[in-house]
């Protein structure tokens, strides 16, 4: 069982994957890596989060950003998003997630900053 779940859109997140790992690897938390994109695979989604027990969820996503909030909207687990630069330098993904509706909470940390995502995870779960 997972205490973190990190979740990519795309295999093309692969190394910021890596950095977030490296952070969680040193401290010996349990986690796990997913790969989804929530436009191309909603159900596939969904079934993920609904049936992960991980505590915390670490979303990797860019473009328009929409995986970190479709998580948070199937959990009330929290959310931190990682916005990547695919495009426009990664502005548009992190107004992507930055800019949640209420009630749908997402952290966001800077562009292709896996790092600080695997540093706060581990501050949420009370690791660092």
């Amino acid at each position: 069982m997972p205490d973190i779940l990190i979740i990519a859109g795309s295999k093309s997140d692969e190394d910021i994957v890596r950095n977030t790992e490296k952070i969680l690897k040193g401290d010996k938390v349990r986690y796990s890596i997913e790969y989804c994109s929530f436009h191309r695979e909603p159900k596939k989604l969904e079934e993920i989060v609904k049936n992960s027990d991980a505590k915390v969820f670490i979303c990797i996503a860019g473009l328009s950003a929409a995986l970190p909030g479709a998580v948070a909207s199937l959990t009330d687990k929290p959310v931190i998003g990682v916005p990547v630069s695919a495009k426009l330098g990664g502005i548009d993904a992190l107004l992507s997630i930055a800019q949640m509706p209420k009630g749908v909470p997402v952290a966001c940390v800077g562009i292709d900053n896996g790092e600080n995502a695997a540093y706060l995870a581990l501050r949420i779960l009370g690791l660092k």
